[in-house]
């Protein structure tokens, strides 16, 4: 990868710092602005996340250029908060970062040997747990990630320490244990004599599916497919087809609540081959 045109870098830099200008005076001058705290910014910081990974998952690049300006003015925000209350500014946010990047990548600026890409995940884990002093190789995992994501993180995680499957093929097997597993659980014919024995069971089965979905997400790893990823588009298939659903049926002067499943289904047939896809 070519390094940008020093005309380019001298533009970028220019950018960079016009943003910086704009936002002091914003801070300054504007009521919003200048009410905005770390914690007033958290939740709107989310939600312009969420907002730029949707622009990715959708491949919109005009939209991913807004998106990435949004939360590039949150991230200079919160370093601009901090040093008004003397903490860091933004040089040394991104200072920190470089020092970071240089002491986690050895084997560019060091003398260390890492020819692919799994040499490299071990050796950033390790540099992690020496240089945050953590007794855990899962100690970095943020408590509040959402279960789908932090299940990834897990076991990416874990695999960087060499505690996992040798092969896709095991993890399939373990998948289908878990399956059965899963499934025993609603073998039983008869229903549970008393409440506590009802409670028992759906925690016996919530367990069970939680196991369930751990390796299906662990296989997905193995396969080279991002859970998160495959489910989202899978929403927005369902989606798609569902108000195609809604719509269509509504054209066609009939109220959703009043068709039977196998009356949806047409519809949902119809939006299936609309689409050329396979179904959800």
């Amino acid at each position: 990868m070519q390094s940008p045109t020093p005309t380019r870098r001298t533009e970028q830099l220019a950018a960079f710092g016009r943003l910086l200008d704009v936002l002091e005076r914003l801070r300054a001058e504007c009521p919003w602005d200048r009410k905005q705290t770390l914690e007033s910014l958290r939740h709107l910081t989310i939600e312009e996340t969420y907002e730029l990974s949707d622009a990715i998952i959708r491949h919109d690049l005009p939209d991913l250029r807004k998106e990435l300006g949004d939360v590039m003015l949150h991230l200079m925000f919160y370093a601009k908060i901090a040093s008004e209350q003397g903490a860091f500014d933004i040089a040394d946010v991104l200072n920190a970062q470089c020092e970071k990047l240089i002491f986690r990548h050895p084997h560019i600026y060091g003398d260390v040997q890492a020819d692919t890409e799994e040499d490299v995940k071990r050796n950033w884990e390790q540099l992690k747990l020496r240089e945050k002093g953590n007794t855990s190789v899962l100690g970095g995992v943020p408590a509040s990630l959402p279960a789908l994501v932090k299940a990834m993180r897990i076991q990416e995680k874990a695999r960087g320490a060499g505690f996992d499957w040798e092969q896709p093929e095991q993890v399939w097997q373990k998948v289908q244990e878990e399956l059965a597993e899963f499934g025993e659980e609603f073998a039983a014919p008869d229903a549970p004599a008393d409440a506590s024995a009802d409670t028992d069971r759906q925690e016996r089965a919530a367990a069970e599916f939680g196991d369930l979905l751990f390796s299906l997400i662990n296989f997905a790893r193995h396969a080279g497919i991002n859970p998160e990823d495959a489910l989202e588009r899978t929403n927005r298939k369902f989606i798609q087809r569902f108000q195609y659903l809604e719509s269509q049926s509504a054209r066609e002067g009939h109220q959703l609540a009043d068709l039977t499943l196998a009356q949806m289904d047409v519809y949902w047939e119809e939006a299936k081959r609309l689409t050329g896809q396979s179904g959800a």
